[in-house]
């Protein structure tokens, strides 16, 4: 069964919308399990934080835009921005960060463009961008995996720092984060970027425990989980598969030239695939069919583009996961992207000059 939505304004199927949103969300049920089970509850209390203020918000605004209210609620896209924007959370964050996001995902990214199918933004990465810039510390305060941590995380230690910024018995964000050694973690990427910059190897580098025995402890199995997902929703035909092949193939090329050069300074391949938010922007951001170009041709053009500004953002930029940003980047370049990649008419004679 094919669930592939045309960029607005052809899709007018609302049914057809909702199957595919459900579907979607459905498919990022292995990445989020991956994400509790390495990060603990957080993310899930952040994805539930989310879809309900999203859920409001959306009320609220086809409310006073005199829209029909039950069928574009129950649609699926808001759950799916604010379950996508949850995921992209850190575990900890202030439980204001993940409303505060979703709110202006839906009111500003989504609706003042004219709601669903209008937006020139994709809404989850708009929002996460905005709250990386706002508020810096907080959108940088991740956990390390549990197996790293000198302390554990239940769920009500979760739930006591997202509300109140400290644990049941006071720790605070900074000693969540200290590592059994009394050093700070931070996520691969991070650690990569910041020993690279104070002259380190790659090598040496390596030497950290965020990496662990693979590529990056934890983030390679969520990366996996939503490979798997992407994997799914290719399947099912709910994405087309030119844009994930092309933002992969894009980003694996440019590593690997990166990496024949001076493998001193530059990871491995696999590394930037599994790190970070690498399978979630290829499977479940860029193949968004309202933010993305439209064509074919098109697509390939767009993942092409975005896996080139991933990389460059990562190895010279001063974001490390930089996925968020080169999408957005994408997102405005889309329009232009369907300019020159528009498929041809057959049976049209050209026009005279």
């Amino acid at each position: 069964m094919a669930f592939w939505i045309a960029s607005s304004p052809h899709n007018h199927i609302q049914k057809r919308t909702s199957a595919l949103m459900r579907l979607v969300i459905f498919a990022t049920v292995p990445g989020v399990l991956a994400q509790w089970y390495f990060f603990g509850w957080g993310n899930l209390i952040h994805i539930g934080l989310a879809t309900l203020t999203a859920l409001l918000c959306e009320f609220f605004v086809l409310s006073i835009r005199n829209k029909e209210i039950k069928p574009e609620l129950l649609d699926g896209s808001a759950i799916l921005t604010a379950v996508l924007l949850g995921i992209c959370l850190p575990a900890i964050a202030p439980w204001w960060i993940s409303v505060l996001g979703s709110m202006f995902a839906i009111v500003i990214v989504k609706h003042l463009y004219g709601g669903i199918g209008h937006n020139l933004f994709n809404p989850a990465m708009a929002a996460y961008v905005m709250l990386l810039i706002s508020f810096p510390v907080q959108m940088t305060t991740w956990l390390p995996p549990a197996p790293l941590m000198a302390m554990e995380l239940s769920l009500m230690d979760t739930v006591a720092m997202i509300f109140t910024e400290s644990t049941q018995l006071g720790y605070s964000a900074e000693q969540l984060r200290t590592h059994i050694d009394g050093y700070t973690m931070a996520t691969p990427l991070d650690t990569l970027k910041t020993s690279l910059t104070t002259g380190l190897t790659v090598a040496e580098s390596w030497q950290s425990p965020v990496f662990g025995d693979y590529f990056a402890l934890g983030w390679e199995w969520v990366n996996l989980g939503f490979l798997l997902g992407g994997i799914i929703l290719l399947i099912t035909g709910a994405i087309h598969w030119a844009g994930p092949v092309a933002f992969l193939a894009s980003l694996f090329v440019c590593s690997l030239i990166a990496y024949t050069i001076s493998p001193d300074l530059n990871p491995s391949t696999m590394f930037y695939w599994f790190s970070g938010a690498t399978m979630l922007g290829a499977f479940f951001i860029i193949t968004d069919p309202v933010s993305g170009a439209t064509s074919v041709k098109g697509r390939i053009v767009f993942g092409a583009l975005t896996g080139l500004l991933v990389f460059l953002i990562r190895k010279f930029g001063g974001y490390p996961d930089a996925v968020a940003f080169a999408v957005l980047l994408c997102n405005m370049a889309a329009p232009l992207i369907d300019v020159y990649t528009r498929p041809r008419t057959f049976g049209h004679q050209a026009r005279a000059k």
